[in-house]
């Protein structure tokens, strides 16, 4: 079957997808998007997560055929998404620039290197990645979180990253990253 969709503000297709693959997948195998990680295959790390028409979900636990009209955001495309949030703006990041996305300063300058989304740049200030495996995971979460509340209690952090599993920090990193970005966004009311 073929999938149309939008994957971080672009239109892609997907040809030859088996009724039965999973979105996760198609993301890292057809489209070259290796951000969301696969782990458990179970909907239950949330290393996988991405935002499937704005809803944090398991892409290891979304049939591909499942997201045919729909839009999806990796954490390829949450520089972008944050850009088209602030500015209105609707161009969405190409799947090459998701491919060879790197942090700002770490590649041959071009002149067009993606920023960070405040939430990635925030972990980074935090320190609130390990080994990272994790991290996009948390990061679409966060992202997520921040978009529909913008000044979150713990309780509502702890809960928007319930459905993500980390296991080299106490998880007191991650929070000082999300309670950092909400922080930062606020000043930039």
């Amino acid at each position: 079957m073929r999938v149309n969709f939008t994957v971080n503000g672009r239109p892609q297709e997907a040809d030859d997808v088996w009724e039965g693959e999973s979105l996760l997948y198609v993301l890292r195998e057809r489209l070259g998007l290796p951000g969301s990680k696969n782990a458990c295959e179970q909907g239950e790390c949330g290393s996988c997560t991405v935002r499937l028409d704005d809803v944090p979900v398991c892409s290891c636990l979304v049939a591909a055929g499942q997201a045919e009209g729909r839009d999806v955001v990796t954490v390829e495309g949450l520089a972008d998404h944050a850009r088209r949030r602030s500015c209105g703006d609707a161009p969405g990041t190409s799947l090459d620039a998701a491919r060879g996305w790197q942090p700002k300063g770490t590649g041959p300058a071009t002149g067009d290197d993606p920023e960070l989304a405040p939430v990635q740049q925030a972990f980074i200030d935090a320190g609130a990645v390990q080994c990272g495996f994790c991290t996009p995971g948390l990061l679409v979460a966060a992202d997520e979180l921040l978009e529909h509340h913008p000044n979150p209690s713990d309780a509502d952090i702890r809960e928007a990253l319930s459905g993500n599993l980390c296991r080299c920090t106490g998880y007191e990193k991650i929070m000082d990253a999300v309670r950092l970005a909400a922080a930062r966004q606020g000043e930039g009311a």
